[in-house]
């Protein structure tokens, strides 16, 4: 008995990026409206439909599948386990379904009731019974709970499983997925149906597609992750006895069905199969094929890039272009978005081809090279600075050469002396570098007052470049921070890090100098290899002897390695100064003292505190680590810190001085105390014993 499971995910405007919305009926109104059209549409005609929405059932807001066939709503099945981690706040706009296997009246909308005849339909947790086999549907967090409903309904006799997701993009993340949905099938039998959202839902999230189809813990069909497709459909023919002879032979699976509780069961007069289906063939298991991280860099950005471009109705994007890895790193997304748009243009997307037409303004224009088109849309700027080195705008220049972009190079000293200028004016003062004898809070206010004029120059050229080339429309100004230097705050307020999107602002330097890496070795972009081997610098103090003395790690007194551990012990790993502390000891043990450790973990959160603040007016940027401080809703902490951090440091100083007291003959190592060995005795000189 052979089935063919065809994936066509429609998504209602109704997904998690409404939001708040969800508290205006109007979001409920135009749902049910959306909800008629489809069911009155020929195209979903002999088709079991799973469409997802908000329902209003008894005054309480439920996130939904609706299900139907053929102008009848057979189902409405709300969702039991909601998502209220990380990016999610489903239960601030929904309330979780918690009558397991109850199923209660739903009384359609007058809307609804005029397209398929019907006052009622079943609303709660059900299958579908069809003529030839029953189906259960999941939807996005419950494949991720610990309790997923497919267990119960597997053990109970469904055959089919659909979940329809919204889960978003993270780097190295794809796996996961793709490893729940076929575990869930290797340990009880049967077919998952995956489909997941494409696209900005007109946020910080890209949703990443990879639907699947999976029988008996094996995948049979894979969609693609990255795309400018709107619309993907997977398709795969599978034969139902596969999944009951599967299941025959698992005696623990048998014995805990034959105990389970049975769920209601809503009978539809339908087949997914055929009689005469002898002589088709069946879909064969397929290896998933992974993106590495870099190549998830290259696409995942890009796509969330152009969705932003063709919806926010701009001509472009502009790049301040310093010649550095960050800034080169969002240059090659852009180039890399070009690509994109170019292959989906050959491969025959009108869609791509109509908004590429009315980004440049051409009703005839057809992008063909990458070059030529990011010309059109990319307009970069070296904005140089007395402090700024020749090395760095040769090589902002050279890269924008290589890309194709429209590229402008300037020089900020006119109004950087303007600016500081107005305050000598006022004050009688005039602030100085440290290294012509300014204190720090000279030397660093210089540093901004660039930084910031960056930030200016960079708007005002957004808005009015187009115009002097005689083109229409504005652009769109880039930011370029790493996840990184936003979470140690190694950012001016109002520099050049803001901006209107940022596309690399999740992803790590490490990550980024490995993506710039690729994109030597698959944009043949010979630029970038100067690039990666200059040491991180702002340029924002003097040069000596014409050559840059000011490095990033110097300027953070920490290397961009120990930032990444560092944010994740913090985010992912929830340590708090002490814990991180713990934690580091036996991670560092081969390189640090207990000691230098207590010290590296207090400066990093000490300057992490004293930046909090800067979070609160960061770019809106590319969601890509799961470390990411974003103020906005993943990170939620406090922007006003006690930076002394006086009762957790006090608990480090005294664990130290524990260390120390202790130490002798043996040290410390891997949470217990041993004999030293010979190539760490060394790295164990303790000073006096002293609370610092």
């Amino acid at each position: 008995m052979l089935a063919e499971f065809l994936i066509s995910y429609v998504f209602i405007r109704s997904g998690y990026g409404c939001s708040d919305h969800y508290y205006e009926s109007d979001t409920l109104l135009h749902s049910f409206q959306v909800l008629a059209k489809l069911l009155e549409s020929p195209a979903t005609r002999d088709i079991i439909c799973d469409v997802g929405m908000p329902v209003l059932h008894r005054n309480v807001r439920y996130n939904c599948r609706v299900i139907f066939l053929n102008k009848k709503i057979l189902l409405i099945r709300p969702k039991i386990s909601l998502a209220n981690a990380g990016n999610y706040r489903e239960l601030r706009w929904f309330t979780p379904w918690n009558k397991a296997r109850h199923v209660e009246e739903y009384f359609l909308p007058r809307i609804i009731q005029e397209v398929t005849g019907q006052e009622t339909v079943p609303f709660g947790d059900a299958v579908l019974a069809t003529k030839d086999t029953c189906l259960g549907a999941e939807i996005c967090e419950e494949l991720w709970a610990p309790n997923s409903p497919h267990i119960e309904m597997g053990l109970d006799g469904v055959e089919i499983f659909t979940n329809s997701s919204g889960s978003h993009h993270v780097l190295r993340k794809a796996h996961s997925r793709v490893d729940l949905v076929n575990s869930a099938t290797a340990k009880n039998g049967g077919i998952y149906i995956l489909a997941n959202q494409k696209g900005c839902d007109g946020d910080r999230l890209y949703y990443d597609g990879c639907a699947m189809i999976s029988m008996n813990g094996e995948t049979v069909a894979q969609g693609s992750q990255f795309s400018l497709d709107d619309v993907e459909v997977l398709v795969a023919t599978l034969d139902l006895e596969d999944v009951r002879s599967y299941r025959a032979e698992i005696s623990s699976r048998n014995l805990a069905a034959s105990k389970v509780n049975p769920y209601p069961r809503v009978k539809v007069n339908f087949a997914l199969s055929c009689s005469d289906d002898v002589a088709v063939p069946t879909c064969m298991p397929i290896q998933w094929r992974h993106h590495s991280p870099e190549e998830e860099i290259s696409l995942g950005p890009a796509c969330w890039l152009w969705d932003y471009l063709r919806r926010s109705n701009q001509a472009g994007f502009l790049l301040p272009l310093s010649g550095g890895i960050d800034s080169s790193a969002t240059a090659c997304i852009v180039y890399s978005m070009c690509h994109q748009v170019c292959l989906a243009v050959k491969n025959g997307n009108a869609d791509v081809l109509a908004d590429a037409r009315k980004i440049v303004s051409d009703e005839t224009y057809v992008p063909e090279d990458p070059r030529e088109f990011c010309r059109r849309i990319f307009t970069t700027c070296y904005m140089a600075s007395e402090n700024s080195s020749q090395d760095t705008c040769n090589r902002a220049k050279l890269l924008a050469e290589q890309i194709g972009s429209y590229h402008i190079s300037l020089n900020i000293d006119a109004a950087v002396k303007a600016i500081v200028g107005i305050f000598s004016m006022v004050t009688g003062r005039t602030p100085r570098f440290s290294v012509y004898g300014g204190s720090s809070r000279e030397n660093l206010a210089l540093q901004n007052v660039q930084a910031r004029i960056r930030m200016v120059v960079a708007y005002l050229f957004a808005q009015l470049t187009l115009w002097t080339r005689g083109v229409p429309g504005g652009l769109l100004v880039l930011g370029s921070a790493n996840v990184d230097e936003s979470l140690r705050g190694y950012l001016t307020k109002y520099d050049c890090s803001s901006a209107d999107i940022n596309p690399i602002g999740g992803i790590s330097k490490t990550d980024l100098k490995n993506f710039i890496q690729y994109c030597i070795e698959n944009f043949q972009l010979t630029a970038l290899r100067s690039i990666m081997s200059a040491p991180p610098t702002a340029e924002l103090e003097p040069l000596v002897d014409g050559q840059v003395a000011q490095t990033d790690e110097a300027d953070m007194g920490m290397t961009y390695a120990e930032l990444s551990i560092y944010g994740k012990l913090r985010k992912i790993s929830k340590a708090g100064p002490y814990s991180m502390f713990c934690k580091l000891i036996n991670m560092w043990k081969e390189i640090c003292t207990p000691r230098e450790v207590a010290s590296k973990v207090k400066h990093f959160f000490r300057m992490y505190s004293i930046n909090r603040h800067k979070m609160t007016t960061l770019t809106p940027s590319y969601h890509a680590e799961n470390y990411s401080p974003d103020d906005n809703r993943f990170d939620l902490r406090p922007f006003l810190y006690n930076t002394t951090w006086s009762w957790q440091f006090r608990c480090i100083d005294e664990q130290v001085n524990q260390f120390i007291v202790n130490a002798s003959p043996t040290c410390f190592y891997n949470n217990s105390f041993s004999e030293p060995s010979s190539e760490l005795t060394h790295k164990y000189v303790f000073a006096p014993t002293q609370q610092q």
